[in-house]
């Protein structure tokens, strides 16, 4: 029977992140690099067998599957940029989005996840970079999360990142045969205009990876994702870990709460901690597009009037821009630059 690409299933699939962290010093080394690489192909191979058995027991109409933030190595922990960029991160057409993309070939499915990731354009550093591969295996979406305390990001090299990539490249949206999809990374779901940059693209899915601390009452992150979701009549589809093992803090510290919402800010399916494949839930385009198109009181989109922000945007200076666009940095850059920041918008008696 064909698959109604308006009508399908969708899985935020947790899983435990296994830190590469302790097999290696800021010193590096091709051995403990080699470590590194090791342990995240078994977390590919592992990731193979649970995709295959969730979507025997979802069905086969599960045709969008999202996995958490740094699925593969975990985050960084005193390493220097230049070595966790040396040991954790993966190349742009490297072995491990060939892994995955065999994995969405052989399943017909959209596979989307975060991983840490150079770029030949940005020698010394690298990015947080959210994918989405097709059924073909191909890379449709590669986002670069825009807000992260301790980590480059393109606004960090914001000039040059725009002569690379222009601004499409900065909120990307990958129009597909089962919707318009984005993605956010982890706390950028707090952030509400990355989402309304993507959604004034089109965006109809938000596939968001995470990894957050879970907890059974309301967190400011899960009020987001409702939020994000009603303000721009869209899904979001966020995967959390299931904890995070090999590393120093207590593995269950960001374990549970994936979740599926609806364009009305409905939970349709979520999941407690542990790895699990709970949360799964039908994604009604048709019903998404038919709101989105009637003139109404609910249609937030349409009654959006962004030219009376758009002046005080402009005219507005926060963190500032191409911080690290000359020469090597350590992760102080970090702090003094959020430090320097705090200390003029109190000078101009904004904070």
């Amino acid at each position: 029977m064909p698959i109604n690409p308006e009508s399908y299933r969708a899985l935020a699939l947790q899983v435990t992140s296994h830190a590469v962290n302790q097999t290696s010093d800021a010193s590096g080394g091709l051995r403990l690099r080699h470590e590194a690489r090791s342990l995240i192909q078994n977390s590919i191979n592992r990731l193979a067998q649970q995709i295959a058995a969730s979507i025997a027991f979802i069905g086969f109409d599960c045709r969008l599957i999202v996995l958490p933030e740094y699925f593969l190595t975990g985050f960084p922990m005193g390493d220097t940029l230049a070595g966790w960029a040396e040991k954790a991160c993966i190349e742009m057409a490297g072995a491990e989005y060939e892994a995955l993309g065999k994995i969405a070939q052989k399943h017909k499915i959209f596979l989307a996840g975060n991983a840490y990731e150079v770029d030949p354009n940005f020698p010394g550093l690298y990015f947080q970079t959210c994918f989405i591969l097709d059924p073909s295996g191909s890379i449709v979406l590669r986002y670069r999360r825009l807000n992260s305390l301790f980590a480059p990001t393109p606004h960090d090299v914001w000039d040059k990142y725009l002569d690379c990539y222009g601004l499409e490249g900065v909120f990307p949206v990958a129009k597909t045969e089962i919707g318009n999809l984005a993605a956010l990374a982890s706390e950028e779901i707090l952030y509400p205009e990355v989402a309304r940059c993507l959604a004034m693209r089109g965006a109809e899915i938000f596939v968001h990876s995470t990894s957050e601390v879970y907890n059974k009452n309301l967190t400011p992150k899960d009020a987001a994702k409702i939020t994000r979701a009603v303000e721009n009549m869209a899904y979001v589809v966020s995967a959390n870990t299931a904890g995070i093992a090999n590393i120093a803090i207590p593995i269950a510290s960001a374990d549970g709460g994936s979740k599926i919402i609806d364009h009305r800010g409905i939970v349709l399916a979520e999941t407690d901690a542990g790895e699990s494949m709970a949360a799964f839930a039908e994604i009604d385009l048709g019903a998404l597009r038919r709101d989105r198109r009637r003139p109404g009181l609910n249609n937030l989109l349409s009654r959006q009037r962004f030219e009376l922000y758009a002046e005080s945007y402009l005219q507005s200076h926060f963190y500032p821009a191409n911080t690290i666009l000359e020469g090597e940095v350590d992760r102080k850059h970090f702090l003094q630059t959020q430090q320097a920041t705090i200390e003029r918008l109190a000078k101009l008696g904004i904070i």
